[in-house]
């Protein structure tokens, strides 16, 4: 029976799965595609914007084109290999190497025949107001060791078949999002943002200003706006709030103190507070 090929009216999109297998974790049921219709539901993806990960093996005539992708797309080749298209020529992708598709371009990749394709992926969705995973109109190829990212993406999957626990499932969310991004920063990142941080997340009990954190950037409370907009999506003051919630996430999961002592240790007074915020932040 030949592989059933769906072509999308008015977008121009493919999609030809034949027999390849897949294993997908998605963060909600948005999307009425029916390959993704039987995985699993994590809504806590969304804190990364991820909207779905998964692991894929790939067998001719597998092929997928995406004129107008709404998301950066990471691939992680496990084994064999594939082709993708990078400005205009195709380009193999083998074991060892990943490959970072960017959004709102053209994006295609495809199996060889007889040649099968094993990779794990992570989907971000994206919009034109904020900077996406990494800043390119074509995609990002290189060496990458896959197998942190699809032991995380194989925890995740199982989590969310097995107890479903959200402070788990949170655990191998953060963890696969860090390896999208030690792939992506080297291409891609900005150093004064990066020693800002590092500089501010060991003291985040302490009651910082925007000046000082523009201060320690080296650059106007303005541009830092506009840095952190670009960068994260949100402003530097609401990047420290998210530090902060993701401490405390890391705090309620992993030790037995009180939500008073927690909010003390990121700079709140007041609990109650904390506690609202928290609940916003993270759900």
């Amino acid at each position: 029976m030949p592989a059933e090929k769906i072509v999308s009216r008015g977008s121009g999109d493919v999609q030809i799965l034949g027999e390849s297998r897949y294993r997908v974790v998605r963060f909600d049921d948005s999307d009425p595609r029916e390959w993704l219709s039987d995985s699993p539901i994590c809504p806590l993806l969304a804190q990364h914007h991820i909207a779905h990960v998964g692991i894929l093996w790939a067998r001719y005539p597998f092929e997928i084109k995406r004129n107008y992708q709404s998301g950066s797309f990471m691939m992680a080749c496990l084994s064999g290999e594939g082709r993708v298209l990078v400005d205009g020529s195709w380009k193999t992708l083998r074991a060892g190497e990943a490959c970072l598709l960017p959004p709102f371009v053209l994006n295609t990749f495809k199996c060889m025949s007889g040649k099968p394709w094993d990779f794990c992926w992570v989907r971000y969705l994206e919009s034109r107001e904020t900077k996406p995973i990494v800043s390119s109109h074509s995609p990002v190829t290189g060496r990458y060791d896959h197998a942190p990212m699809l032991s995380a993406i194989e925890g995740l999957h199982a989590e969310c078949l097995g107890q479903n626990n959200p402070a788990a499932q949170d655990h191998w969310i953060d963890l696969i999002h860090h390896y999208v991004l030690r792939f992506a920063q080297p291409h891609d990142s900005d150093e004064r943002l990066w020693k800002l941080w590092q500089r501010v997340e060991p003291r985040l009990s302490r009651k910082w200003t925007l000046a000082e954190l523009a201060d320690i950037a080296h650059v106007s409370e303005e541009h830092l706006r506009r840095l952190c907009r670009q960068q994260y999506g949100r402003s530097p003051m609401q990047h420290l709030t998210f530090l902060r919630m993701q401490r405390a996430k890391y705090q309620l999961s992993t030790t037995d103190d009180k939500i008073e002592t927690i909010a003390k240790s990121l700079s709140y007074e007041n609990p109650f507070t904390f506690s609202t915020l928290f609940k916003r932040w993270v759900g």
